[in-house]
């Protein structure tokens, strides 16, 4: 018998099946989806691969697997199949598509560690383990390895995970006492402990937790009674996430409006009958997630599973708390903002079967559920669920795959869907479900106030707050209401600039300007991570006239702090939230009362539900709108609009103040008014006379070197690739460079193609992938990308 194994070198030559030999030790118990440890390459250097079929013969003289290294498939037949169906659109390599299905854990060094189960022969005790409780498996020879495998399967010995640098799995140790064997054994009257050990064994006739028996008694003793073979000790394993379900109140479902009734009716009158998708285009507030508990709570009744995607970290404890609230442990919650482990017991749980809701950002759509009902994506429009980095899926696009698959309902929601899905929408492609008003009968939608910067140019002390929204601030302030103000800005300053020569302090790596962090008192480059001393003189003239331009979160705070000394202000960007469940702690504590005003970068404009909310201040509206991307008008009018929609969610009015130096751009005159039917209709006006999405399609291709030179002159031979090989019909842009033009000591020219049809684009785009690993072509960066979110 021979395997069919992709292994883990990610390059277009290795992007197929090799063929190895299976030992006969490993034929009966070799699964589709598990890893192996096969020899590859001149060396033979041992290399991870995964099995992704069988043969009966091989063409060639084959290798034989060196090692299997799972003992029950890792990767389902329907996740190989997703890596097959996204390799088509996704350019990124088999390998790379398998391994983003698997947690961190299972793509580093490790070993395993065997230890013995409950019903293990004496005879496989001795022959595996000897005198040793537990072995680590690379130590055993191919066929007590496959003993090994064989008895794992049965359940009769355990296998733990130890990553390299990483935790293993965590566990605590249990025992058992057989009654009858322990009345036999006699103690020596001089060793009370041993007998008072003895009268408290006599008592426990259920397993426990050997903690328990540490606290009274020493490990000598409890070693005395092992060894008379009169208490069995074996350890289990314990969820290193169990602190998220801790304190978390079960609740019922709440009665819906006729709108919200509507919505769930038709979405599960699908379940299980075709694969169908709906956008649910709910106004912020509307209740959108109370549709989504009610839909589950019918996919869970037909024995079913689902996932449920929220777009940001900082999102996920507020939403795993309603979802575990409602379901309890049969949720699974997989984020980056967990450590490996964490995500690993995760993992485990849901491939294991005890979890059936599985809540968490983009990577959560690869969770190893089978018999998948539905799956939810909540701020369906925001970027965050297309990854940026290989490989570059979006979620959206795993989700319909995954859907079709599974014949379940996959229901897309937001207050301002992105232009593509509300378009698909129009089209009848996918149902629309709309929620026109608030859940609660109490909360309506706040008025939008827009005050002009312009006109307070130089009459006012402070940089950030205008004296229209410091009043209504103080306003509530002493109503004891609590304030949220966004800034789409991290760090102190935009920039440092020497008013005498104009030079600005800019990183030596990247095209970009350093950003002031008073916190750390350092220039820091958000791009590569370069740090250096705040300059003191300029480095051009050197002169002393340094001066901070700009404005960040930091710099607001300490504006804030000034202007109103009795105010409790929280800040919440990528620096404070660094530190594992920052997250969690900042906004509990703001819910809690425990802060007035809570100023952060846009991770708080989204989903965030506190009911002593009464005003929203966006302090600078226009930093995303003047970027040179398509899309900046629509992400601006989708910020405004969700971040508007955390004002007056309970029965206290809201308000919303919107500071900006173009009140008259179409994107803010439409959130002003939360109008998103006019907004979608005037930007795909906009979007038509320019030809882009969702008229067009989109691939975007970035080439990177160290030498200018040298990535321009590749850029014209890709370009002269792809008009020799695509028809007339496709559009091309460039190659131009990137708006940041270097970043970590890299050049960077870009290619975008827009075509309608296209059937030999794959074919082609795989070509380029190909060329960019010819030897001449080694130090070039290549990245390709579909339907790319981001043209930064």
């Amino acid at each position: 018998m021979f395997a069919e194994i992709i292994v883990d070198v990610p390059l277009m030559q290795t992007d197929r099946p090799y063929t190895y030999r299976i030992p006969e030790e490993f034929e009966t118990m070799l699964q589709v989806g598990m890893r192996v440890h096969v020899p590859f390459g001149k060396g033979d250097r041992l290399i991870q691969g995964i099995v992704i079929g069988f043969s009966e013969s091989a063409g060639i003289e084959t290798k034989d697997i060196v090692e299997v290294l799972d003992f029950s498939p890792v990767l389902h037949t329907e996740q190989l199949w997703l890596a097959d169906e996204l390799r088509k659109t996704v350019f990124s390599y088999k390998i790379s598509l398998l391994k983003a299905m698997l947690p961190n854990l299972l793509n580093s060094s490790y070993d395993k560690i065997i230890s013995q189960g409950v019903g293990l022969s004496d005879t496989d005790r001795q022959a595996i383990f000897g005198t040793k409780t537990s072995v680590h498996f690379s130590d055993l020879d191919i066929k007590k390895q496959a003993r090994v495998m064989r008895l794992v399967q049965s359940g009769k010995i355990q296998v733990d995970y130890l990553a390299r640098d990483k935790k293993q799995i965590k566990t605590e140790k249990w025992y058992r006492v057989f009654q009858d064997k322990l009345r036999e054994v006699g103690i020596s009257n001089r060793a009370k402990k041993r007998q008072a050990l003895k009268e408290y064994l006599l008592q426990q006739d259920k397993p426990a937790r050997l903690s328990t028996l540490r606290q009274d008694f020493s490990a000598e003793n409890i070693r005395y009674f092992q060894e008379q073979g009169v208490m069995e000790v074996w350890e289990e394993e314990v969820s290193r996430t169990q602190a998220y379900f801790e304190g978390v109140k079960s609740v019922s479902a709440l009665q819906l409006n006729s709108e919200q009734a509507i919505a769930v009716r038709e979405i599960i009158s699908e379940i299980g009958q075709a694969s169908r998708t709906y956008l649910l285009e709910g106004v912020t507030g509307s209740g959108k997630t109370e549709v989504y508990l009610q839909v589950i709570d019918h996919v869970l009744k037909q024995g079913k599973t689902a996932i449920m995607l929220v777009p940001e970290i900082s999102l996920t404890p507020q939403v795993t708390n309603r979802f575990i609230a409602r379901f309890g442990q049969k949720v699974a919650i997989l984020h980056s903002g967990l450590s490996d482990g964490e995500k690993y017991d995760e993992w485990r749980k849901i491939e294991r079967g005890e979890a059936q809701v599985v809540v968490g950002a983009r990577s959560a759509i690869f969770a190893p559920l089978k018999n998948i009902g539905a799956i939810i994506i909540d701020e369906e429009h925001e970027a965050t669920y297309k990854q940026d980095s290989n490989p570059r899926y979006h979620a959206r696009d795993v989700a319909k795959l995954r859907a079709d698959y599974h014949r379940a309902v996959l229901v897309l929601g937001s207050a301002t869907p992105s232009l593509e899905s509300r378009a698909r929408a129009s089209k009848g492609v996918y149902g629309l479900l709309r929620l026109t008003k608030r859940a609660n009968p109490q909360a309506h939608i706040p008025p939008v106030e827009i005050v002009d910067f312009r006109e307070y140019i130089g009459q006012q002390e402070a940089s950030n707050v205008t004296p229209v929204l410091l009043e209504k601030i103080k306003e509530k302030l002493v109503k004891k209401e609590q304030v949220v103000l966004m800034l789409n800005r991290r760090g102190y300053s935009s920039f440092v600039m020497c008013r005498d020569c104009g030079t600005v302090d800019e990183c030596p790596n990247c095209d970009i300007s350093l950003t002031l962090h008073m916190d750390t008192k350092t220039m820091n480059c958000h791009y590569c991570g370069y740090q250096k001393e705040i300059p003191r003189l300029c480095p051009n003239c050197q002169s002393r006239s340094i001066r901070y331009y700009g404005t960040g979160t930091q710099k607001a705070y300490d504006e804030l702090a000034e202007l109103l000394p009795e105010a409790r202000i929280l800040r919440m960007d990528v620096d404070t939230t660094r530190k594992k469940g920052s997250h969690e702690k900042i906004l509990t504590a703001f819910g809690r009362g425990e802060a007035d005003i809570l100023l952060g970068t846009q991770m708080i404009a989204k989903g965030l539900d506190f009911p002593n909310v009464t005003l929203v201040g966006v302090l600078n509206a226009d930093t995303a709108l003047n970027l040179p991307d398509f899309r900046s008008s629509e992400r601006t009018f989708q910020l405004l609009t969700q971040v508007a929609g955390r004002a007056g969610r309970a029965d206290k009015a809201g308000e919303v103040v919107i500071q900006t130096y173009n009140p008259q751009h179409y994107a803010i005159a439409f959130a002003k008014e939360q109008d998103y039917e006019g907004f979608y209709r005037y930007e795909m006006g906009v979007r038509r006379s320019l030809g882009y999405p969702p008229y067009y399609y989109t691939v975007g291709l970035t080439l990177s070197h160290r030498s200018e030179e040298l990535v321009v002159k590749k850029s014209f031979e890709v370009l002269k690739l792809l008009k020799e090989n695509l028809t007339d019909q496709i559009q091309l842009l460039g190659p131009t460079p990137k708006p940041i033009a270097r970043t970590h000591n890299l050049y960077h020219y870009q290619m975008i193609v827009k075509y309608r049809q296209e059937p030999q684009l794959s074919q082609v785009l795989n070509r380029v992938l190909d060329w960019s690993q010819e030897k001449e072509n080694q130090e070039l960066r290549v990245m390709i990308d579909h339907e790319p979110q981001n043209m930064m």
